[in-house]
């Protein structure tokens, strides 16, 4: 008797049913087969499974502490999956610029100008599939599948009848790229380029829709894993056909975007696969009825879609512009410039994923009804993106100078002008990081209230009547040269990041009606 006493006092209590049901879940929302379970704290009923997953927040005792321990969770939750899957479609971008650097500066010359062109046409036509997120989330947090699936399936619409308008615009490059006085030496290579990459815009597109759709499903997980491997299948397909390896013809540029195309495609496949085959996403019968035209879904995606789109489009407009204009002061700023903006795209794409993250969740919230969850939900994301931002300001403040020299060669006779230069405004950009973290999650938090048109109109105008005029006279009436520039740019955003934040904030004080299904 006393040894079997013993035996089971070694073996420990058990631990409970509900909390080995809440690791199980955990292990499988890892995988991208279950929505976080934070997530079900906020929703009543999960109706994408046959029972609801008891939430993790009723472990921990009631209280002020719990609810915001809750909401974190549920920011991060969503927001860490999507900010892997931006950083890994950045790093998809780093991949093309490093191959083609060690294949030629002529194609890298050819493909850059080619990118351009494609991520201008991607980012206008990306507001389609974005304005997904929204109409979504309120849809499945409100109990109708239905919704959601009519919402997915006019977003594929639009996307694919954008590609198809803008093919023309690709596969007939070469004129317009002369007209706007490219290099002669460049322009046949970068009109190549296009002509393929071309064809990748659809699958692009639809990716970008059915990324939106999981996203507001709270399945961020599947969209981290597959972002994560396109990155390594565009190595590979860029090594075998950038550079002519196992038989494959040497294509330089080409092959670049050739691979893009290829990259493109395995992605929609792997998603469309997964959204129709999971047994959790059957009921929505995403692919039922695709060709069938439903006109108010389509012009609710439309309204919503194309202010995103445009608003997308003026702020990398801005960024185009203070390129152009440092292109004035010469080749060692523009250099700097590069660097430095480059390093801030990085940690921007931080920013970014948690304002997807805060899209969803007040999408969500406004589709319960839930006028304390939708508050409470801003808020925590508002804090962590600013919170990261302020971690980052001392990042640049501190090792500016170190990152900007990673990106040189140590032989590299002007590296230290450059590198001078780009240490001084990533400097600035501690405070360009604020500006630009605050604006980015006013954006997402307005999205998941479904207002676009207004803010689209705001931003356009901070960026362009208040941050593009104050980056000229900063930098060539008053003579602060690339540092005017950045300081007119954080002026524009945080013109924009301030208006756009008291407009959310006004909307809850007036109270936010609950979402209207299509």
């Amino acid at each position: 008797m006393g040894k079997q006493r013993a035996g089971r006092q070694r073996k420990g209590p058990k631990a409970a049913p509900g909390l080995r049901a809440a690791a199980q879940a955990y292990r499988l929302a890892w995988y991208g087969l279950l929505p976080p379970p934070c997530l079900n704290r906020f929703t009543r009923k999960d109706h994408r499974l046959a029972m609801p997953l008891r939430p993790v927040a009723s472990f921990v005792k009631a209280g002020r502490f719990s609810e915001a321990l809750a909401q974190l969770r549920a920011v991060l939750g969503l927001g860490l999956p999507l900010v892997g899957s931006h950083l890994a479609q950045f790093a998809l971008h780093i991949t093309d610029t490093v191959m083609l650097g060690w294949y030629g500066a002529l194609d890298l010359a050819g493909a850059a100008l080619g990118v351009t062109v494609f991520f201008a046409c991607f980012t206008l036509g990306s507001g389609f599939g974005q304005a997904v997120m929204p109409l979504a989330a309120a849809a499945s947090a409100a109990g109708n599948p239905l919704e959601a699936r009519r919402a997915l399936r006019m977003g594929i619409w639009l996307s694919m009848a954008y590609s198809l308008g803008a093919l023309p615009l690709f596969l007939f490059a070469a004129p317009l790229l002369s007209l706007l006085r490219q290099d002669p030496a460049v322009v046949p290579i970068a009109s190549a380029y296009l002509a393929i990459v071309g064809f990748g815009l659809a699958p692009a597109l639809l990716v970008m829709t059915l990324k939106s759709f999981l996203a507001a499903l709270g399945r961020t997980q599947v969209v981290f894993w597959v972002t994560l491997g396109a990155v390594f299948l565009n190595a590979l397909c860029n090594w075998v056909l950038i550079f002519g390896r196992f038989g494959a013809p040497e294509l330089g540029a080409q092959g670049a975007a050739f691979a893009s195309v290829l990259v493109q495609l395995a992605t929609l496949a792997l998603l469309v696969a997964y959204v129709v085959f999971l047994p959790a996403l059957r009921p929505f019968g995403l692919l039922s009825r695709l060709w069938r035209r439903d006109r108010a879904a389509l012009s609710r995606v439309f309204r919503l879609g194309l202010p995103i789109g445009l608003a997308m489009l003026c702020e990398t407009g801005l960024f185009a512009a203070s390129a152009l204009m440092m292109g004035w002061l010469g080749p060692l700023s523009l250099a700097a410039h590069a660097i430095a903006l480059e390093i801030v795209s990085a940690f921007f794409m931080v920013h970014l994923g948690l304002s997807n993250a805060a899209t969803v969740l007040v999408g969500q919230a406004r589709g319960r009804g839930d006028r304390a969850g939708l508050t409470a939900a801003a808020g925590a994301a508002v804090m962590v993106s600013l919170l990261f931002a302020l971690a980052t300001a001392v990042v640049f403040v501190l090792f500016g100078a170190p990152l900007a020299g990673l990106f040189l060669a140590p032989d590299e006779p002007t590296r230290g002008a450059i590198v001078a230069l780009a240490g001084t405004l990533l400097a600035v950009a501690a405070l360009f990081q604020l500006a630009d973290a605050s604006q980015v999650m006013a954006m997402g938090l307005l999205r998941g209230l479904e207002d676009t048109r207004t803010p689209m109109l705001i931003a356009a105008a901070a960026y362009w009547a208040v941050g593009v005029p104050i980056s000229f006279f900063l930098a060539f009436g008053f003579g602060f040269g690339a540092v005017g520039i950045w300081l007119g740019l954080v002026v524009g955003l945080s013109t924009a990041a301030v208006l756009l934040m008291i407009r959310f904030w006004r909307a809850l004080a007036t109270g936010v009606p609950r979402a209207q299904l299509l």
